[in-house]
């Protein structure tokens, strides 16, 4: 193999080494101690008492938190999309309302929302709940909405390597509801578009369409 070039050269070969990556990278786990030890400069920062009952067990408790609600990092979301069925099947699926959590990386405050997916099967499709197990990792890390959105669309690319997927995310964002501006109510919708479901006007109206079905 020469310089630069990608060890990967075939979907099998590639789904492989993310799903060796992922049982190597899985059991990374964040640094509660030091989490503790800062969440206690924070504290203190403020002007709170660390020894008082209601706040001497918490910079443990914002350890454990933080260990569950940043498991996705190191985590690769394609592994999770390596479980797929050879079913001939062509014809646009739609997935409506699959929520999440995440942490806003600009202030560590909670978004939250719904995302809707559709992909269009090269042959193979995916189990249904690997997009949701998909999603969740990419919401358990520092994120963005913007990059949520992309990343999940483009591991789905990667994954199964279908002729289009759409993804549409919608969320509410606590800082922009707790602080800031402070509107409650603001909802953000980001979305992304690949393959056919970029260059073909019918076939993302066609997904729309399904999107409003009750």
């Amino acid at each position: 193999m020469g310089f630069g070039q990608s060890p990967v050269t075939t979907p099998s070969l590639f789904l492989f080494w993310s799903a060796n990556r992922y049982m190597e990278e899985q059991d990374r786990e964040v640094d509660r101690e030091g989490i503790k030890k800062a969440v206690k400069e924070i504290i203190l920062a403020i002007g709170e008492d660390l020894t008082r009952p209601g706040l001497e067990d918490t910079p443990a408790r914002i350890a454990e938190m933080y260990g569950e609600l940043f498991s996705g990092l190191g985590k690769d979301p394609v592994a999770e999309l390596s479980t797929s069925f050879e079913e001939g099947h062509r014809e646009m699926v739609v997935l409506k309302g699959i929520p999440f959590y995440s942490l806003c990386e600009h202030h560590f405050l909670p978004f939250f929302g719904t995302a809707d997916v559709g992909y269009i099967p090269s042959g193979s499709i995916l189990g249904l709940s690997k997009v949701a197990r998909a999603l969740e990792v990419l919401a358990r890390r520092p994120q963005v909405q913007e990059r949520l959105t992309t990343q999940l669309a483009d591991a789905m690319m990667r994954a199964v390597s279908p002729v289009g997927v759409a993804v549409v995310v919608e969320a509410e964002h606590l800082c922009m509801i707790m602080r800031g501006v402070k509107k409650p109510g603001s909802n953000i919708i980001t979305s992304a578009m690949r393959g056919r479901f970029e260059e073909d006007p019918s076939v993302r109206e066609e997904f729309f369409l399904m999107l409003k079905r009750s």
